[in-house]
């Protein structure tokens, strides 16, 4: 019986990399665990590239080997290679490099599979079986704001893509539930509410108005900020009262951020600072037992090799800090959960802090020093939210814009545009709301994932909402449109599926069947390498884009939202090429078949985004 691992087809290139693994064996025998190097290319020689012939050389000359050079190795790699129904053809270029030119017979059969077995037989095989994507991470007693966008949004898609790939993904929201300042909020809010436990959302209110007032009145009143000093001792001690009342505060929070939640289609468990607080003196301990945690100026640090200032673990007056949670939190992942990936979705302003505890469970032994190994932690910093001026993204009165209002106001943008086009005398009230949301929220959503991560991006409504271009307006639109050439046909598609075949005759059907097929590969395709690098070039080069591939399947949502632009611009081309008529033509089936392919990959790619689809416009 075929196990699920057979059925999934994977990448092309990992298949690819299977065949050229056999023939590198009978190649060079005496050379062990070479990797195959092969590369997607849009070349005019192929579809892929070998490129192990160059390495190679370097390792076997002077070695009595029978090859004159790189030329004769890539032909060797070349004339090694197990026969297989995938490949065309292949011939060497250059310094050796094997290009394969894939058949596309073998192409269309599988994009047939795909079709009647799912788009998940095409879901990425990573190395991990369980992750963590921490993200969102609000803190308790303030409102989500337009800061919260890009970590709620980035961390949903690589939990998405991780789930995908069938990764078990503890989604986690590490919220910022405890420390001094719920000291003055319970102190307040039992000033206001004597009966605090009646205290509802309603009765308080707007939450960081709520927050702003208790920290006026602890900055203006010493007697105040006694008491809240009191009630952070006592809330900490276990005293019952003031756990009530810091229960109370954070369950009113979270209602206020499931609203956003709710809009966003996301959805996270809820495992704060105060969930790892009971760790953390075990932590500290044990690391101290190691040898790792020194007395520096009153405070017990951490030093970091390579940084030049420690990681503080217990601040000099004898209270734990960021760090002591992280500790306690990544020891707890690995120890507990037993996570092989922990990623941490925060802004770029925390990579340094993110990357000394890394350093730190790397001394303890926690992590393996090498960052190609597993168990491993990953930081996913990101850049900016900025308004029209360049600046961080405000209201005018200069206050942070609060997320829920910036996704209403995109939804009825969304509407507005929806009845000004006459939707509302053809739709129903429910048809236009539910499109609304998808279109509303999708456009905010895609014009932050379509912006590398690491870069600061500028939040313009007229520009997500455009219907051209890039955005997510246009794709979801693209996508209606398929679906409605697919009824216009007036054929059953699953009947289709199970009876029709798959051609792929013009060149304009197999360039949209090799993009298709590349979905599981989700990255940046190259250029067929120029023979004139050198060799240190090369190993430069190649290095380097293998490193990017790797970071644009796990950690770049841009380059899923780059392919699903560029399948909307290939299918565009088939499409409009009178060669390559659907309806009507002898080939309507096999083009009505690619019309399916490409709405079931355009709409794993909106799952993958967090994008809800439309069907008609």
């Amino acid at each position: 019986m075929a196990t699920e691992e057979d059925e999934r087809m994977g990448s092309l290139k990992a298949q690819l990399a299977k065949l050229f693994e056999v023939s590198l064996k009978v190649t060079v025998p005496n050379e062990p665990d070479v990797e195959p190097l092969v590369a997607a290319c849009t070349g005019k020689f192929g579809d892929y590239q070998c490129n192990n012939a160059m390495g190679l050389w370097s390792k076997i000359k002077g070695k009595g080997t029978q090859f004159r050079g790189p030329p004769a190795v890539g032909e060797a790699i070349k004339n090694n290679l197990p026969a297989s129904e995938m490949i065309e053809s292949c011939s060497v270029a250059g310094p050796g490099f094997v290009n394969v030119l894939l058949s596309k017979n073998w192409m269309a059969k599988s994009i047939q599979k795909m079709l009647i077995g799912g788009i998940d037989t095409w879901a990425p095989m990573p190395p991990v079986k369980k992750a963590v994507v921490d993200f969102s991470s609000p803190n308790i007693a303030k409102e989500m704001h337009v800061g919260h966008l890009r970590s709620t949004i980035i961390g949903d898609t690589l939990a998405r893509m991780l789930e995908f790939s069938k990764v078990e993904v503890l989604r986690r929201n590490h919220v910022g539930d405890w420390g001094t300042q719920f000291g003055m909020l319970i102190e307040f809010l039992f000033e206001k509410f004597p009966n605090f436990e009646d205290a509802t959302e309603t009765a308080i209110g707007d939450l960081q108005a709520f927050y702003k007032a208790s920290k006026q009145r602890f900055d203006a009143d010493p007697a105040f900020k006694e008491r809240a000093q009191q009630a952070v001792v006592r809330l900490q001690g276990g005293e019952d009262k003031y756990c009530r009342a810091w229960a109370q505060i954070c369950e009113i929070s979270r209602m206020e951020f499931h609203k956003v939640y709710n809009r966003l289609g996301v959805h996270l468990e809820e495992k704060g600072e105060s969930f790892y607080n009971p760790y953390i003196p075990g932590v500290i301990e044990a690391l101290t037992k190691q040898g790792l945690v020194e007395e520096s100026q009153g405070a017990r640090v951490i030093f970091i090799e390579g940084i030049n200032i420690p990681l503080i673990v217990v601040k000099s007056d004898g209270g734990f800090n960021y760090a002591s949670t992280d500790l306690a939190a990544l020891w707890y992942r690995l120890n507990e959960e037993k996570a092989e990936w922990i990623i941490y979705v925060t802004d770029v302003g925390q990579q340094q802090h993110f990357d000394m505890v890394f350093k730190a469970a790397k001394r303890a032994g926690w992590l393996p020093h090498s960052d190609n190994s597993y168990p491993k932690a990953s930081h996913v910093g990101f850049g900016l939210v900025l308004g029209e001026d360049g600046k961080r993204f405000r209201t005018r009165n200069t206050e942070v814009v609060r997320l829920v209002d910036l996704l209403d106001e995109a939804k009825s943008r969304s509407k507005a545009v929806l009845i000004e086009r006459g939707k509302g005398d053809e739709w129903t009230e429910e048809e236009i709301e539910s499109t609304a949301e998808a279109v509303g929220y999708g456009a905010v959503k895609y014009a932050d994932l379509k912006n590398n991560r690491l870069t600061n991006y500028t939040f313009n409504f007229d520009q997500m909402l455009n219907d051209k271009g890039n955005t997510a307006v246009y794709l979801l639109y693209a996508h209606a449109r398929i679906c409605s050439i697919i009824r216009r046909s007036g054929k059953d598609v699953e009947e289709l599926k199970s009876k029709g075949t798959v051609v792929l005759g013009y060149k304009d059907e197999r360039d949209l069947g090799l993009h298709l097929l590349q979905f599981a590969e989700v990255r940046t395709k190259i250029q067929s390498i120029p023979c004139v690098l050198s060799q240190a070039c090369f190993d430069t080069f190649l290095s380097h884009f293998q490193v990017v591939e790797e970071a644009c399947t796990n950690l770049l949502p841009n380059v899923l939202c780059d392919y699903l632009y560029n399948l909307s611009e290939i299918f565009s081309k088939f499409y409009s090429n009178p060669e390559c008529k659907v309806i009507g033509s002898d080939m309507e089936t096999s083009r009505l078949l690619l019309c399916e392919a490409t709405a079931v990959v355009m709409r794993k790619c909106f799952n993958l985004l967090g994008i809800t689809p439309i069907y008609k416009i």
